[in-house]
């Protein structure tokens, strides 16, 4: 098969172009303002890899690119809450516009399906545990507001025009090649590389807000198990376990071998309280079946982070 990976040299891209590259031929497709090189720069060894450089606000580049293509993984996005709180114009641009732009080359090209990346974030803080992909959005960020707008296009495109389209709603992602050094990193990554250097990790809140933790191959899984079934619509994407940021950190203490008290900062604007994922939906439409405790991921991410 020939695969489309927009976001390929980004966290969840990269991991993703890794494991269709062992049997596909795969194009990457980044711009490298949120993803790095270093994280795709050994898959151009294989000659079923190429990769080219841009934007998928740039409509012309995708149609170029999808001709020939058998599915599209879009995982392409400025990928922040808090960059979007504080820029909403480039976050819709990247978010919106470029998904749009992904669908209407799909449709140009003929490519069967598009799996693509949305988010936990829809759901907003609602107080229902689980969250379950029937409840209504309540997005509180200028960036689940775009992911919620994705999924509608995906919808609309699926409808009018036949692609298959699939949004998978990711939550609270982890795992190796995660960035810590952005101002608006993930909390596990930016955790570890403080604790490892035997400094406190900062916590916004009272660390007692909850999170669905997911580790990026149990993701990579979902995307390709999505991408060779006929499911359509949308889909939960988690480990279906919470647990509060005072437990992770006292768990990431814990594997790396330190003690120190976190800092408390007051909590964020747009961040959710409590996040649990219903994933029944994903188990029974495309057998998904994450393989990673939150502990176990925890481990390989770190053992990762000392290696590089």
């Amino acid at each position: 098969m020939r695969y489309i990976v927009t976001g390929g040299s980004g966290f969840i891209g990269s991991n993703l172009a890794d494991e269709l590259a062992r049997e596909h031929d795969v194009v990457i497709i980044d711009n490298i303002s949120t993803g790095r090189r270093v994280n795709s720069e050994h898959l151009l060894e294989n000659e079923h890899v190429t990769f080219a450089e841009g934007s998928v606000t740039d409509l012309a580049l995708l149609q170029d690119l999808f001709a020939g293509a058998d599915g599209v993984f879009h995982q392409a996005a400025i990928p922040s809450v808090p960059r979007s709180v504080n820029d909403p114009i480039s976050s819709n641009e990247a978010n919106v516009t470029g998904t749009l732009n992904v669908l209407v080359a799909a449709k140009d090209c003929g490519v069967r399906k598009v799996v693509a990346a949305s988010s936990s974030s829809v759901y907003g803080d609602t107080p229902v545990l689980p969250k379950h992909e029937g409840m209504q959005p309540n997005p509180l960020s200028p960036y689940a507001v775009s992911k919620l707008a994705d999924e509608y296009y995906g919808k609309v495109f699926s409808e009018l025009y036949g692609i298959q389209t699939v949004f998978l709603r990711y939550f609270n992602v982890f795992g190796p090649r995660q960035d810590p050094n952005s101002e608006y990193a993930a909390v596990i990554p930016k955790f570890i590389t403080r604790l490892l250097e035997n400094r406190p990790p900062t916590i916004y809140g009272d660390g007692g807000q909850t999170r669905d933790f997911t580790f990026v191959r149990d993701v990579v899984q979902a995307n390709i198990r999505a991408m060779e079934s006929d499911a359509e619509g949308v889909f939960n994407i988690a480990c279906g376990r919470r647990i509060s940021l005072n437990d992770l950190a006292a768990t990431l203490m814990d594997i790396i071998g330190v003690r120190v008290d976190p800092v408390y900062e007051p909590a964020r604007a747009g961040d959710v309280r409590d996040s649990l994922a219903d994933i029944s939906r994903a188990r029974e439409a495309f057998g998904y079946d994450p393989q990673y405790t939150v502990e176990e991921g925890l481990a390989e991410t770190v053992d990762w982070f000392r290696r590089h």
